[in-house]
């Protein structure tokens, strides 16, 4: 175990260091593209990063509660997702018989509306203190950029999509 987290901490920071030399030099070439895709590459890294904890963290958490449960097989619910084909019996009475108000209700009853619970629970994954950070990080210095007249679209938006390829390659192999 400690040899695995040894050999993936060398990969997150070969893999980080390979991308933050060419950032580097840019200092040389002007001070404003250096702070413009910093700013921007470490914004969009750390979002993505933290995300993928925060992820980590929430689904941890369900497992060990045991409120996780297991119900239907993954291939089985992208081939059925309405459960059309399950092995549920159906009333195969004539329609005078049925009761169909009953059955209403009952329909009414399996359809999931917005509750507190589910509120609650969306709530937690998106006010983790690991996702909350880099987005404070993304918009202040967005405003650093902006305040102190050196911001350059033509570089900051390229080097968001640098972070976030090189995020998730990090997030791959840090949460797995």
């Amino acid at each position: 175990m400690m040899k695995m987290m040894r050999i993936t901490v060398k990969k997150v920071i070969s893999i980080l260091f390979v991308v933050e030399v060419p950032i580097v030099a840019t200092y040389f070439f002007s001070s404003a593209i250096f702070a413009n895709v910093q700013v921007a590459y470490l914004s969009s890294l750390f979002v993505i990063v933290g995300s993928s904890f925060a992820y980590k963290k929430m689904v941890h958490k369900k497992i060990e509660s045991d409120s996780y449960v297991d119900e239907r097989d993954l291939l089985e619910s992208i081939e059925d997702p309405h459960e059309l084909y399950g092995d549920v019996t159906i009333n195969d009475a004539p329609a005078e018989e049925l009761d169909l108000k009953t059955i209403v209700k009952e329909e009414k009853a399996k359809i999931k509306t917005f509750s507190l619970s589910s509120i609650k629970h969306g709530a937690k994954g998106s006010v983790s203190l690991y996702r909350l950070l880099p987005y404070l990080f993304l918009v202040l210095g967005f405003i650093a950029l902006k305040n102190n007249e050196i911001l350059s679209l033509s570089y900051y938006l390229p080097s968001l999509l640098i972070g976030i390829v090189v995020g998730s390659f990090v997030s791959k192999e840090i949460v797995s």
